[in-house]
């Protein structure tokens, strides 16, 4: 019972701190990062000590790194991450390279340390954060800019490198046998046979799992079906001795072209969300804020040092190999510039294997952790002080000049008979869209034959419009066979975004004065498919095509008025059918009034 209360207690401390903090951080313009890692300071050790032991949380707050990198990943596909290639390889190694061999030798001729620790040092001290980072960039809608879209190329290759550094520390403490060949195979073996089976599960077996599971229409299931694939392929790639980020971004990444994708991201987004925030929260708390008392020169000079050595070389990549601006590249370089979670991993193993000498890692994990805390601050300086230049937009770097457009122009919500043509118009276009429906064998025939952008989704969860970006298109499409849905899509649409323009499928007049009401454009289902019919049936009775073509012009003009007229009283049944009777007399007189043909036809 003691300890149940003891959880409890703590998950109230972490939403408390929470709930305080990042709002008031958000109120001074600081962003949510720093609001979380001001809250772990306070309820960590150093403070109030409501959290005695932040190691109890570690390992469920790394899973908010975890949920964030399978999402980066369900965001690019295979075919966009080879056409990324010299901007993650090129680019990022040269970042990690450079940036480590700066550091590794002040470590070794300032600060006097052995060549394989300077080495340790660098490395570890070049990754920066990809929680931190992206954070920054998503809170300030710059993840597509240039800076943002080189600074995350940049992170992915840190964290692929990160696995191959974590596994290189204990070679260069000593302490590994290199003679154990047959164990150093057997290993190389497992990681090579879990992403096998990674790539394997993740092509063939997840989607009829999916399948499956759409069909029972439970959300619960749904929801527990999404985190089951990231949190199991993460402890896969943990057990095989592989980052679980790692292995989570290559779970998004081959599922990035599936059609359950804006379904998976709109689970999981909640959890990444608090989960992150928590991995900010267990930051901060591992801060020796008495060491910083004890020791603020040497705390704060390291912390210093850190930045200054890193963001001349992030500047000078950013602008030589990234074709950035001046100020670009500066928020590359401020973005980066701190030190990053892998650090923490990287220098616990090697003060495990006797690679420091005394209160070193602690000064390493404070100086890191108050270099993260650093960033919002720069960067909220940087955009204060700089001013806009009118200058053009960098021209975009190849590797991305031919990605598909991750902001659809347009949105499509049910692929029935209408969803289906205006699809198909628009992709003949080249018109980037994006299309929900939840007709499972519909998808998948669609997507087979026509390689179609379509995803499973329901368009009444506002979750799932946020995953296919409805608040970044220029117009959204309903045309799904229920009037009712169609009715409460465009309500929900015009609540959530009310900037982005409807089009909507009508079944009747009733469904056309509803969604009028809604301010959305209207296209009646059988309207214009009738008046075509019209148009044939009087040419078939004798009438020229023009003289058909005119009476069925005449009578859609006539019509609209007449819909126009009794959008203003369709509330009230007496006066709508008051209405229809004076609008079929004067139709009558319309054509009453064109010349009689020799046949007798009007």
């Amino acid at each position: 019972m003691h300890e149940g209360s003891s959880v409890l207690q703590i998950i109230v401390v972490f939403l408390v701190a929470a709930v305080v903090a990042v709002p008031l951080a958000k109120r001074l313009q600081l962003g949510a990062v720093l609001g979380y890692l001001l809250a772990g300071v306070v309820i960590g050790p150093s403070v109030l000590g409501l959290v005695s032991d932040p190691q109890s949380v570690g390992h469920i707050s790394e899973l908010g790194v975890v949920l964030l990198l399978f999402i980066i990943g369900l965001e690019l596909s295979p075919r966009r991450l080879w056409l990324m290639r010299k901007a993650v390889f090129g680019v990022g190694m040269a970042q990690v390279l450079l940036t480590g061999l700066l550091i590794a030798l002040v470590a070794m001729y300032a600060f006097g340390q052995s060549l394989n620790t300077a080495v340790v040092l660098g490395l570890g001290l070049a990754l920066s954060s990809t929680a931190l980072g992206l954070q920054m960039l998503a809170e300030r809608k710059e993840l597509n800019k240039p800076h943002g879209r080189l600074a995350f190329a940049i992170l992915l290759f840190q964290d692929i490198a990160a696995i191959p550094l974590i596994a290189l520390v204990p070679i260069l403490s000593g302490t590994s046998d290199m003679s154990m060949h047959a164990s150093d195979t057997g290993q190389v073996l497992k990681v090579l046979g879990s992403i096998g089976v990674v790539v394997v599960g993740g092509r063939y077996l997840l989607r009829p799992v999916f399948r499956i599971v759409a069909k029972t229409n439970l959300q619960e299931v749904s929801t527990a079906t999404a985190l089951l694939v990231v949190i199991g392929t993460a402890w896969l790639m943990e057990l095989a001795g592989v980052s679980m980020a790692l292995g989570a971004f290559l779970a998004g990444l081959l599922l990035a072209d599936s059609e359950y994708r804006h379904e998976l991201e709109s689970q999981i987004e909640p959890f990444k969300g608090l989960l992150l925030g928590l991995f900010f929260i267990s930051v901060g708390m591992t801060a020796d804020l008495g060491l910083l008392l004890s020791n603020p020169l040497m705390v704060l000079g390291l912390t210093a040092l850190l930045v200054l050595l890193k963001l001349p070389v992030l500047y000078a990549v950013g602008r030589l190999a990234g074709d950035l601006d001046r100020q670009g590249a500066l928020r590359l370089g401020i973005v980066l510039a701190s030190g990053g979670e892998f650090a923490f991993v990287v220098f616990q193993i090697a003060n495990d294997n006797g690679m420091f000498a005394p209160n070193v890692h602690s000064l390493l994990i404070l100086a890191i952790t108050l270099s993260m805390a650093m960033a919002p601050l720069l960067m909220l300086l940087t955009s204060r002080l700089s001013k806009p230049q009118p200058v053009s937009e960098p021209e975009v770097p190849d590797e991305y000049r031919n990605m598909d457009s991750d902001e659809p122009r347009v949105v499509i919500a049910g692929m029935g008979r209408m969803g289906q043509i205006v699809a198909r118009i628009l992709r003949a276009q080249r018109v980037p869209f994006v299309a929900l429906d939840t007709e499972i064998a519909s998808i998948e025939l669609q997507r087979s034959i026509g390689n179609m952008p379509i995803f499973y989704g329901d368009p009444l969860r506002p979750e799932i419009l946020r995953a296919a970006q409805v608040g970044k298109a220029e117009f959204m499409v309903v045309a799904s066979d229920d009037p009712d849905t169609n009715f409460k899509v465009v309500e929900l649409v015009r609540t959530l975004y009310p900037h982005v323009k409807v089009i909507a499928r009508a079944r009747n007049r009733y469904n056309v004065h509803r969604l009028i009401d809604l301010k959305a454009q209207v296209v009646r289902e059988t309207f214009f498919s009738s008046l075509e019919m019209s148009r044939l049936t009087l040419i078939g009775l004798g009438l020229s095509e023009e003289q058909a073509s005119s009476r069925v012009r005449r009578f859609q003009r006539h019509d609209e008025e007449v819909l126009a007229a009794q959008q203003k009283v369709h509330g009230d049944k007496a006066a709508l059918m008051q209405t229809a009777r004076e609008a079929r007399a004067e139709l009558e007189t319309l054509f009453d009034s064109d010349a009689i043909e020799p046949n007798g036809l009007k």
